[in-house]
C-alpha cells in the first residue's frame, strides 16, 4: 500500500499526477477569477460561433418588410433592423464570422511570428540584424495606416482581412518569440545538444520550441482580441468585410449610426458584443501570462509539459 498517504493526507505526487492543463485550469480559477470569467466569455464566443446554424432561429439575411425596426420582443429577441432582418440571428452569425476571422488571422500571425522569431533568435548574427531592422521599419508605421493601405489595395473581403491582419500582427509578434528564444538558447541543455553535434533543426524543434510555448500561448490569446477589434474597426470604416455579411463592426457603422436614436438596439447590441468579447479575451490572456510566465511567479522554477525552464 505504498500509494496510500499516512494519516489521510494526499500522496506527495498527487499534484504531479494531474495533467499540466488541468493544473493550469485549477490555478486559473483559484488565483485569477477575473481571468477565468474572461475564459468563459471566450468559450461562449467559440460555442456560439461553431454552432451558429443551430442557435440562430433563421438566416442572417431573411427579410421581414412589415417588421422593420421592431424593438425586442418574444418574436425578435434583439429586435429587427431597418429592412426587417432579425438582429439576434445577425449577431449570432456575426459571432461565427468573428471566430473564423480571429482564429484564421491569429493562426497565420503565430506561424509568421514563430518562423521569424525562431530563425532570427537561433541563427543570430547578421541575419538577425538585417531581419530585425526590417521588423523595426515595419513597426514604425501605425497599424491603422498599414491596414487601410493594404486592404485598399487587396480589396474588402474575409480572406483579404485575414491575410492583412495575420501578417501585421505576425511580424510585430516575432520580437516576443525572438526574445524567448534568445533566453532559452542560453540554457545548458541547448548548449549540450549543440556540443554533441545535434542537427540545428533538432535543437530548434525538440529543445527550443517546446520551451517557448508559454509566450506563444499567451500571444495567441491576446492576438485573438486584437484581431477581433481590428476587424471590427476596418468593417466600421467600410474597408473590412462588406455587407450583407453580419460583421459586428459593419452593423455598428451602417445600421447603428444611422438609426442611433430611432432604434438604439442596432448600435447597442454589436457595441456591447465587441466590448465584452475583447475585454474578456484580454483579461483571459493577462491571466494566462501571469500563470505561465515564470518571471511573474517569483522564482526560478521549471515547467512540465513544454513550458519554459530556468
Amino acid at each position: 500500500m505504498a500509494d496510500t498517504a499516512i494519516g489521510g493526507a494526499k500522496p506527495v505526487n498527487a499534484r504531479k499526477s494531474r495533467g499540466f492543463w488541468l493544473d493550469l485550469l485549477i490555478r486559473l480559477v483559484r488565483e485569477k477569477p477575473l481571468g477565468a470569467l474572461g475564459g468563459l466569455i471566450f468559450l461562449i464566443l467559440l460555442f456560439v460561433g461553431v454552432f451558429a446554424d443551430f442557435i440562430a432561429y433563421e438566416g442572417e439575411n431573411v427579410i421581414h418588410p412589415i417588421d422593420r425596426l421592431q424593438a425586442a420582443s418574444a418574436k425578435y429577441w434583439f429586435g429587427t433592423d431597418q429592412i426587417g432582418r432579425d438582429l439576434f440571428s445577425r449577431m449570432v452569425f456575426g459571432a461565427q464570422l468573428s471566430v473564423i476571422v480571429a482564429f484564421s488571422a491569429t493562426t497565420l500571425s503565430i506561424i509568421v511570428s514563430i518562423v521569424i522569431g525562431l530563425s532570427t533568435g537561433y541563427i543570430g548574427g547578421k541575419f538577425d540584424l538585417v531581419v530585425q531592422r526590417f521588423v523595426d521599419a515595419w513597426m514604425s508605421f501605425p497599424d491603422l495606416i498599414i491596414l487601410i493601405v493594404a486592404v485598399s489595395v487587396l480589396g474588402p473581403g474575409v480572406w483579404q482581412v485575414v491575410l492583412v491582419l495575420g501578417l501585421l500582427f505576425g511580424i510585430a509578434g516575432s520580437r516576443i518569440i525572438r526574445g524567448a528564444v534568445l533566453s532559452v538558447k542560453e540554457n545548458v541543455y541547448v548548449q549540450a545538444g549543440q556540443s554533441i553535434g545535434t542537427p540545428p533543426h533538432m535543437v530548434v524543434f525538440k529543445h527550443i520550441l517546446p520551451n517557448v510555448m508559454a509566450p506563444i500561448i499567451v500571444l495567441f490569446t491576446t492576438r485573438l482580441a486584437a484581431v477581433i477589434l481590428a476587424e471590427s474597426g476596418l468593417s466600421f470604416l467600410g474597408l473590412g468585410i462588406p455587407p450583407p455579411a453580419p460583421s459586428w463592426g459593419g452593423m455598428l457603422s451602417l445600421d447603428g449610426r444611422t438609426y442611433m436614436f430611432q432604434a438604439p438596439w442596432l448600435a447597442i447590441a454589436p457595441g456591447v458584443a465587441i466590448t465584452v468579447v475583447v475585454y474578456g479575451i484580454n483579461v483571459f490572456g493577462d491571466a494566462l501570462r501571469d500563470l505561465l510566465d515564470p518571471r511573474m511567479r517569483g522564482g526560478g522554477t521549471s515547467y512540465s509539459g513544454g513550458a519554459v525552464r530556468h
